[in-house]
């Protein structure tokens, strides 16, 4: 979706991220299916066929088509009074066995929340995608001067913070096939052994940090959750404006560590794995 459409909807000023569909790759009422759903996410709230169409730049016949469609699959409702349409419960459980023991009993609801709430700032679930690190969830800022971060937006693997976190317990070699393909197919090149620095950095430290890389005035603090078995690597971040999380830095890494452990010794994960963030 467009970010000044999105950013006018919400009323927000300062906008990090945008969705990268890769629209030659996708199937198109796949993909618009799929954004339907995240939009709603996003605004909370129900909305106009008008408004759908208007922020996600799809034709208004099509649309309305495809509401109307999700209805009677029973992923939205529709409401006679407002003329608008909302996700049900079922939308709501869809995924729930993925990633048990984080989902099922609250652990991820309960650490985003409480980062989120300490910090003021705006909290981000990361998860790799190829080459990229993708948020799969954003809890936004509570602060009025705040960032808000488009959930869905990609960042590279081997030059954002998410992305950094998430290569830490990877070997060096899978590091450079990472960062070889990503020049491969970007038009920002990275330089393989300032990656693998950076990598060794977060490694050592616990955790990873990125200002003014792809957000002008804009930043993120991330650090890569416990794994359960074999489950997908996350990787928890908070985003918010630069001079703000510079300011708060040592803070703001001293909240996720001490919540991290909170929640993630109540699930039972070895300690140690807090260390390699």
């Amino acid at each position: 979706m467009q970010l000044t459409r999105l950013s006018r909807a919400l009323g927000e000023v300062r906008v990090a991220g945008c969705e990268d569909e890769e629209t030659d790759r996708v199937v198109k009422s796949a993909g618009r299916v799929l954004r339907i759903l995240e939009l709603f996410d996003v605004l909370k709230r129900e909305a106009l066929v008008s408004e759908v169409s208007e922020l996600l730049e799809f034709p208004q016949s099509s649309t309305s088509l495809l509401l109307r469609s999700m209805v009677i699959l029973g992923y939205l409702y529709y409401n006679p009074d407002t003329r608008a349409f909302g996700p049900t419960t079922r939308v709501a459980l869809l995924g729930s066995w993925i990633n048990g023991p984080m989902i099922s009993d609250g652990t991820l609801s309960r650490l985003i929340d409480a980062v989120n709430r300490r910090t003021g700032q705006a909290v981000v679930l990361a998860v790799r995608n190829r080459i990229w690190s993708e948020y799969i969830h954003v809890a936004q800022a509570t602060d009025p001067l705040r960032l808000f971060v488009v959930k869905g937006s990609r960042r590279p693997l081997v030059s954002s913070g998410t992305g950094i976190s998430l290569l830490t317990d990877l070997p060096d070699s899978d590091i450079k096939r990472i960062a070889l393909h990503h020049n491969a197919e970007s038009k920002d090149n990275v330089c393989l052994a300032s990656v693998l620095e950076w990598v060794n950095i977060a490694r050592e430290r616990g955790w990873a940090a990125s200002y003014d890389l792809v957000t002008p005035g804009g930043g993120m603090i991330a650090m890569r959750l416990p794994q359960f078995d074999n489950e997908e690597r996350i990787a928890l971040g908070i985003a918010g404006l630069t001079n703000v999380l510079r300011d708060n830095e040592a803070n703001f890494v001293a909240i996720m560590q001490e919540e991290i452990a909170i929640n993630f010794n109540e699930a039972r994960v070895p300690a140690p794995e807090l260390i390699r963030a």
